[in-house]
């Protein structure tokens, strides 16, 4: 069984996942040791950064195959030949859109335009590697004769994976089933090209539909780490691998080279890098898939775990914690769970952690392995904001005047310091008053920004737990989203509506719709 990771590609697209060429090596090295067997790095025409990040991935990574993605366009095919050009492995990935909908209103091309564009991108990337990918976009919506022409013509002309994607979620019940086991059939007088799923989650069944898919015979699984990825997102590859895993029984013992005891590790990586929390609720990776409330529940776990679980916790990355670090851990130990946790740093890096780390560790007792994971957030915004112009928060001092919040902020970009006053009821409207000042002020904005879904939590521990704040601002049709941490919550406050400004500027999304 394939399993072919795209976190890098369809999971950034996800509102609020945005990531650099380091943030994807970073991610990429962890996929490579979780095992898993095709990495999707990106889409390299689509931007310059995504050209560096696949570039950089395919020098680096070895194991799995590397994988860049391309429409039926020469320049797209010829860029990612380019940018996959130096892996050990390689793969090109094209696709076109084949429903009616999709040739009429998006391409606007008849199907005997889009076969043949099909059939040019597969020849031009057969210049560049023998591992030929071919999806036909929102497979699931369009008529079945020509999905089959089209699917026999790519295979015709050297693609040697067919790729099915539900692109807009659409299928039900049996729907992806039927489809995906009369794409078996057609491919079946070809053993040696696999047929591969490839589901979005705007119903809810993405992992449904894989394993549907997988049951009718298909021998790759396209997913996500977390599910991220377009709208409601893709199926989520924890859940595709512990429930080939877990019921073997029923899907064939089927062989996978996935090391799931990394599962929870990449998880926690991932969302670190992209700034946001995991839901409790999550499956396999939750913090609370493994917790039993209710009493019957729990003293058949004290007596025998198998009654109300279907795993163990280990075996998908849970072990629970080792003894939290303190002000007395070395650079060694640091070093040490820096790497367990994804973390490869050279020495510069691992020298600003340590300070921060000092720092933190002075102002609490332990230092748990989310809070390393917070710490690395910030020292790579910090890395980045120097080369992309993003604002970074310098300083944030407070007091409250006549039961009002009054705040002076400090902020800082490419050297130049910004400083503002602000007021409010609570501490996010304050911080929001002061650097909506900023912006206004110096014409990085027209209008205020609006505040949006503000959520405030804690890390773990006691008291001296880390602050987390969560919001998303929108601003003229467009929304940022973003996620801070810190000891003082004011603090939390500000690193969270700054990182959502750099987000809005940087790489804004469609505003939510209420």
């Amino acid at each position: 069984m394939i399993i072919f990771d795209t976190t890098l590609r369809d999971g950034e697209q996800s509102p609020g996942c945005r990531m650099d060429a380091d943030s994807k090596l970073l991610i990429a090295r962890q996929l490579a040791k979780l095992g898993v067997d095709v990495i999707e790095a990106g889409f390299p025409v689509s931007s310059p950064g995504d050209l560096e990040a696949v570039s950089k991935i395919s020098q680096e990574i070895e194991g799995p195959t590397i994988c860049a993605l391309a429409r039926t366009r020469t320049l797209d095919v010829e860029t990612a030949g380019d940018a996959i050009k130096k892996a050990k492995k390689q793969r090109i990935h094209v696709f076109i859109a084949t429903s009616d909908i999709h040739m009429e209103n998006k391409l606007r091309k008849s199907p005997q335009k889009v076969m043949e564009m099909a059939a040019q991108a597969i020849q031009c990337a057969g210049c560049y590697t023998n591992d030929i990918e071919f999806s036909p976009e929102d497979a699931s919506r369009s008529g079945l004769d020509f999905l089959m022409e089209i699917i026999s013509m790519a295979i015709e002309g050297g693609a040697t994976t067919i790729n099915i994607p539900d692109t807009v979620g659409y299928s039900v019940g049996e729907e992806y089933y039927v489809l995906m086991q009369k794409v078996c059939n057609l491919v079946a007088a070809h053993p040696d090209v696999v047929v591969s799923t490839h589901c979005h989650n705007d119903l809810n069944l993405a992992v449904a539909n894989t394993l549907a898919g997988i049951r009718a015979g298909a021998r790759q699984a396209e997913c996500c780490v977390l599910g991220i990825g377009e709208r409601a997102g893709n199926a989520q590859l924890e859940a595709v691998v512990m429930a080939l895993k877990t019921r073997h029984d029923y899907f064939g013992n089927l062989q996978m080279g996935i090391d799931t005891r990394e599962l929870g590790n990449t998880a926690r990586l991932v969302a670190s890098v992209i700034g946001k929390p995991i839901a409790d609720n999550l499956p396999i990776i939750g913090g609370s898939v493994f917790a039993h409330s209710a009493g019957i529940h729990a003293d058949g776990v004290i007596k025998d775990r198998r009654t109300y679980e279907i795993m163990k916790p280990e075996d998908v990355g849970w072990k629970g914690e080792p003894s939290p670090l303190t002000k007395h851990s070395g650079r060694g130990a640091l070093q040490h769970r820096l790497k367990n946790l994804g973390y490869q740093l050279d020495d510069a890096t691992l020298e600003k952690v340590f300070v921060r780390f000092k720092s933190l560790a002075d102002q609490k007792t332990y230092i748990h392995n989310d809070d390393i994971h917070m710490l690395m957030q910030e020292v790579m915004i910090a890395q980045r904001a120097s080369s992309e112009n993003l604002f970074i928060v310098e300083d944030v001092d407070y007091h409250r005047i006549a039961g009002k919040i009054k705040v002076n902020v400090v902020l800082k970009r490419n050297g130049s310091e910004f400083e503002a006053s602000g007021r409010g009821d609570g501490p996010a409207s304050a911080v929001g008053d002061a650097i909506n000042k900023i912006l206004r002020q110096h014409k990085i904005v027209n209008s205020d920004l609006v505040l949006k879904d503000f959520n405030i939590g804690k890390g773990p521990g006691g008291l001296e737990a880390m602050g987390l704040a969560t919001l998303r601002v929108e601003n003229e049709g467009k929304a940022g989203y973003g996620r801070g941490s810190d000891t003082d919550i004011i603090l939390a406050c500000a690193k969270a509506l700054v990182s959502a400004v750099n987000h809005l500027l940087e790489a804004p999304v469609k505003k939510a719709t209420e």
